[in-house]
């Protein structure tokens, strides 16, 4: 009896220290432990997708690429199969599974002195206490704490949430976070059309992820998916049948397959930093955005086919700059293929071209060899266009014979030409530029193109480049006078015109392009011809205070100098800027915000960003019952008078029709448009319009020079836009445009400005605002005034000057 109480009293005694000593591990360890509360509104980060106008993915941004699933979703398959291969237990341990530590304890116990890793018993309780809240620490001191923040999670949350959280965060190889994300990237598959072999090999892979890779690791892959199988089998989740097929079954991954891709490197990135600004980094790679873009890959297309198009064919006639680099090679069959593989072709090279060195040069050809061992001609009709580059873009005699354009060794870029076995010289331009187009209407941008090639650089020329308008400034000038009670047919002296600048400075003497003066001469040919003495005594007799405020009511300019010079566009603005001022024209002077983003969503599919965010009821109906579509308020202000708006739209649009825009004319739709030349040929644009689109081209070199004699927004920036608008309007109906009421068509002498008699030869319909006719305007702008004093921004008509830049003072070409 004595020794069996004397056991008893030992047996307690030692219950009594064993608990003890856990209540000490407990406090002792369970001081300063993370927070696990915070892991109720944990979500894991899941990637932010960019979808294009027609549904396209555009950008994805993500950390981690991972796909969130809820428990309820998850197929009862892949659920089994984890459990099975992680912790079978797992909905009946409290967090720790005693039994299993023993195990493990006990094959450890075997391990001493042997190199092998211990081995775990770790719950998906503690795996999740460990990914989420500590570190992948091999120690005691961790597993402690695990199993302590385990027991803790186990309290607090369901079943269920755990095993979401684990589900959801877990990391399975080939970059796949999650088991969603691995499913497809495995298996090509959603989580629901998984076999039972494809969960078991999906479940195999948290234990090593690298060491069960199927195309490294064949037969260890196999071994650990078909335990896992087994696995399924002794816990009752699969027969044995469906157990052996699964078993039979081989390991056949598929690629994932190639999503459809709307390709805008420069919209992308201009959404991306749009995004972070509004939701910052963290949430942008991490919170499962789902953004609707407004860009149409149709038109984005057209865009920058366009502009590449456009910049190669300007550089081909400014000039061959020489080969890329030579290399030392001695004749055809010198081993310059090697050599050629080890150099890298230019970032932003088409895809059609290739880069090739030139092995032999003959009387009437070039012989270029490939990397792949392949070689080709370049007759002479391939590189006829390759004159010597000279000074200020002028170039010297065309080509007669091969040698005088390349040599052996020669790397060059080439293109295929087309029903031939020949190829043509290429080389990448150095000159830049950016093209956008959008809805007048809305501000949506459809399309943008801020470069040549965003690989060659990243630097959108579109939103960032601030470069001086010309020209293309100047209808906003006209739309002041005709705010302020001026008309089309409005007599403006084009004469001679001189400013003292004051003590030192010199005098300011802006003159057309030709160089000629027209006297009295109509205020639409002073548009349409880009009149640049026309523009200045209009702006000096309207004030450059209004026409600043116009300016800046259009968004071209926060804040623009009272200033002449500024009235021919020598005040820097940007290419978005300008096309939604030209928006704002063609859609009867409503105010438009441009946004390359129509609707972002959270990861829950809730609504937190709307471009339009006007109110719709009925929108949301279920059922269309040939109920009355819902009328939404148009709550666009409007920043100039319709019928003012109109009548620059009308006079525009004989830019096209008879103006230095006249190229457009072949297109034989309603456009209308503007060119833009600054001093020197430095910046060339082309602004123009359909009643339903908006495009907008600038051409110049990323550090300012000139672009060369004879090289005007007409024919640097307008065959681009011409070329654009082609591809973007064609099969689309001609759609006039829109004459707002107060507006009254008058026939005109575009002469003389006055009404049209019988036997005029040069009439035009001539868009008058009720009230105002041609005959009523006989006064003559600038009429014996051919010099002014520097008194800026006055509108009496009398002494409004400009101090100008130097650099500045044409404005715009003819040509």
């Amino acid at each position: 009896m004595r020794i069996v109480i004397s056991l008893v009293a030992l047996l307690l005694l030692g219950c009594l220290v064993a608990a003890g000593g856990t209540l000490y591990v407990f406090w002792t360890y369970g001081q300063g432990l993370p927070d696990y509360k915070q892991l109720a509104d944990y979500q894991p980060p899941t990637t932010t997708r960019v979808y294009a106008e027609d549904g396209r993915l555009l950008e994805e941004y993500a950390k981690e690429k991972r796909v969130f699933v809820p428990i309820e979703a998850m197929p009862r398959r892949v659920i089994n199969a984890f459990l099975s291969a992680e912790d079978k237990n797992f909905y009946q341990h409290p967090g720790v599974d005693f039994p299993s530590i023993i195990a493990a304890a006990y094959n450890n116990l075997k391990r001493l002195g042997t190199d092998q890793r211990p081995v775990g018993a770790s719950t998906i309780t503690q795996q999740v206490a460990k990914n989420f809240l500590l570190t992948n620490e091999v120690s005691i001191e961790r597993k402690i704490r695990e199993a302590i923040l385990a027991f803790r999670m186990e309290q607090t949350f369901t079943k269920d949430r755990i095993l979401e959280l684990y589900l959801n965060e877990i990391y399975l190889g080939s970059r796949s976070y999650g088991v969603a994300a691995a499913a497809l990237n495995y298996f090509n598959k959603s989580l629901d059309n998984l076999t039972v072999a494809e969960a078991a090999y999906l479940a195999a892979l948290p234990k090593a992820p690298n060491n069960y890779q199927v195309d490294l690791h064949p037969d260890a892959a196999k071994a650990r998916r078909d335990w896992v199988i087994r696995q399924m089998h002794e816990n009752g989740y699969i027969d044995a049948d469906t157990a052996q097929h699964a078993q039979d079954a081989p390991i056949e991954t598929r690629r994932r397959d190639a999503t459809e891709i709307a390709e805008a490197d420069y919209f992308g990135e201009e959404v991306r930093r749009e995004l972070i600004q509004l939701y910052g980094e963290d949430k942008v790679y991490g919170g499962g955005m789902s953004v609707r873009a407004t860009l149409d890959p149709e038109l984005q297309r057209y865009a920058k086919n366009a502009l590449q198009d456009g910049l190669i064919a300007y550089d081909r006639e400014h000039g061959w700059r020489g080969a890329q680099r030579t290399l030392d090679i001695e004749g055809r069959d010198a081993p310059w293929q090697s050599k050629l593989q080890d150099l890298s072709p230019p970032g932003g090279m088409p895809e059609s071209w290739r880069q090739a060195v030139v092995v032999a040069v003959g009387p009437d050809a070039a012989r270029v060899g490939f990397t792949d061992g392949s070689t080709g001609l370049i007759l002479m009709s391939g590189m006829d266009w390759a004159r010597p580059q000279l000074k200020n873009q002028r170039v010297g005699a065309k080509p007669r014979r091969p040698e005088q354009v390349v040599s052996i060794g020669d790397v060059v870029l080439v293109s295929a030409i087309q029903d031939s076995d020949n190829f043509r010289l290429e080389q990448m331009p150095q000159v830049s530029g950016a093209i956008i187009a959008l809805d007048p209407h809305t501000g949506r941008v459809l399309a943008m193109q801020g470069g040549f090639s965003f690989d060659s650089s990243q630097f959108n020329r579109a939103t960032q480049a601030g470069r001086q308008p010309g020209s293309s400034f100047k209808p906003f000038v006209y739309l002041s006078a005709l705010e302020n009670g001026y008309t089309p047919a409005t007599i403006i002296l084009d004469a001679p015109f001189v400013i003292d600048q004051g003590q030192g400075l010199g005098k300011w003497k802006p003159a057309n392009y030709s160089g000629n003066f027209y006297g009295p001469t109509p205020m639409r040919v002073g548009i349409e011809q880009s009149k640049n003495l026309m523009t200045v005594r209009l702006a000096q007799s309207v004030g450059m205070d209004k026409i600043s405020n116009t300016a800046e009511r259009f968004g071209i300019y926060d804040h623009l100098p009272h200033q002449l010079a500024m009235a021919l566009g020598a005040g820097e603005t940007k290419l978005l800027k300008l096309a939604t001022a030209y928006g704002q024209l063609v859609n009867g002077g409503k105010n438009i915000k441009p946004t390359l983003i129509d609707r972002v969503q959270d990861r829950e599919g809730k609504t937190i960003f709307k471009h339009d965010d006007r109110p719709c009821p009925g929108c949301d109906a279920d059922l269309w019952l040939n109920q009355q579509p819902p009328e939404i308020p148009d709550d666009r202000a409007q920043v100039t008078d319709p019928a003012s708006a109109y009548q620059i739209v009308s006079m525009l649009r004989g830019v096209v029709e008879r103006g230095t825009g006249r190229r457009m004319r072949s297109l034989n739709r309603p456009l209308a448009g503007k060119t833009g030349t600054t001093n020197d040929s430095v910046d060339t644009w082309f602004m123009g319009f359909s009643p339903d689109l908006v495009a907008g081209v600038y051409v110049g070199f990323d550090n300012p020079r000139t672009l060369g004699p004879n090289s005007f927004g007409s024919n640097t920036a307008g065959p681009i836009w011409k070329q654009f608008m082609q591809n973007a309007l064609e099969g689309e109906p001609k759609v006039p445009f829109r004459i707002p009421s107060g507006i009254k068509l008058v026939r005109m002498n575009l002469d003389t400005g006055q009404p049209a008699r019988p036997g005029d030869d040069n009439v035009i319909l001539e868009a008058f605002k009720t009230g105002n006719s041609p005959a009523q305007d006989r006064r003559v702008i600038g009429q014996g005034q051919t010099a002014a004093n520097d008194n800026s921004g006055s509108s009496s008509g009398q002494n409004g000057g400009a101090q100008a830049p130097a650099d500045t003072g044409t404005g715009g070409g003819l040509y």
